[in-house]
């Protein structure tokens, strides 16, 4: 189960708004339901079998109760509802797949986007079973797609029921837009902010690739970039991860490899980075700037050690199970939260 929002630059912001349901049978580590909401992928709300409460994750979502003040009364019966159909849809999987024992895991994705310029709106709900792709709706035919031959009768139902995809249509292009415009205007110093990333040149030592370095930035959805002569480079590069930093911001790395480049011809290379909201960030490749390793100040260090605890602190939120070599793993998904 993949999502992802973005933003493209000179363009509209695609917002987005989804939940993920994970119902586990004999993990006793996990708990055997837990949902979470993401807006644009930070972590709004929250529920599992073992409080049987739906709670808010941000205190802007506290608002929601000011329109509904039986708001969070109304999610926590829905998903105690949605637990227990939840674990007859496991049941029923386990049959199809001649499973008697061990661990089984059913997922659920589901929700919208919505473009900010433009208006355009799509949606998705799909599933998976044991880590592998299950069943997922086609929004544009109305129809179910099934991967796998168990699932071929689970979609040959949900076809014939047309009312009720059409109904899904309309919640995915609607109804779910506009309650992510809700929680957008109630997020909006959060969700809307935009930060101005710090950028610095690192470069471990001279037989290393110089790293460009941009943090403290929000949102997430950034472009950095090295170019040579005003042009954008492809090869000597090599792209890192946007990562969450512990305060809400983000950070991301992009190296260079300057082995087979002397150093008279540094000059004609820099990194940009542009976030949408702000003008573009040159840094040019100055010898002078390249923090390293090397004298006084161990800066590099300082700045590499710290992305690792942020990273080990900062991966909340979302998990998702994954079977390899006949063993469950626990992966996360990041959250900004």
């Amino acid at each position: 189960l993949r999502g992802c929002s973005w933003t493209l630059l000179g363009g509209g912001v695609i917002h987005s708004l989804r939940y993920f349901d994970t119902v586990s049978s004999g993990l006793s580590s996990f708990p055997e339901f837990v949902s979470v909401g993401m807006v644009d992928e930070v972590q709004m709300f929250h529920y599992d079998s073992v409080s049987e409460r739906a709670v808010p994750k941000q205190a802007w979502m506290d608002q929601v109760i000011t329109e509904d003040p039986d708001y969070w009364e109304w999610q926590t019966g829905r998903y105690q509802g949605e637990q227990q159909v939840y674990k007859v849809n496991v049941e029923t999987a386990k049959k199809r797949f001649n499973q008697t024992g061990g661990a089984q895991v059913f997922q659920r994705m589901y929700g919208c986007e919505w473009d900010d310029e433009d208006d355009t709106t799509d949606g998705h709900e799909q599933y998976a079973y044991d880590g592998e792709d299950f069943l997922a709706f086609d929004l544009k035919t109305l129809t179910w797609v099934a991967p796998v031959r168990q699932a071929v009768s689970t979609k040959l139902r949900l076809d014939q029921d047309r009312a009720l995809n059409q109904y899904r249509k309309n919640y995915y292009t609607k109804e779910c837009v506009d309650w992510l415009k809700k929680y957008l205007a109630y997020g909006k110093s959060t969700l809307q902010r935009t930060e101005r990333p710090r950028v610095s040149l690192l470069q471990r030592s001279p037989s290393y690739p110089v790293v460009c370095h941009a943090t403290g930035f929000y949102p997430d959805r950034v472009v950095v970039f090295w170019r040579r002569d005003g042009q954008e480079l492809h090869e000597q590069v090599v792209p890192g991860e946007v990562l969450p930093n512990h305060d809400g911001t983000f950070q991301v790395s992009l190296d260079l490899d300057l082995t087979a480049v002397p150093q008279e011809d540094w000059g004609r290379y820099e990194c940009v980075v542009q976030l949408k909201g702000i003008e573009d960030i040159p840094t040019p490749l100055d010898p002078a700037l390249i923090r390293t390793n090397g004298g006084k100040s161990h800066l590099l260090v300082v700045i590499l050690v710290g992305v690792a605890v942020v990273v080990a602190a900062a991966v909340v939120g979302v998990f998702v199970y994954q079977k390899r070599n006949g063993e469950w793993i626990k992966l996360s998904r990041r959250t900004n939260t």
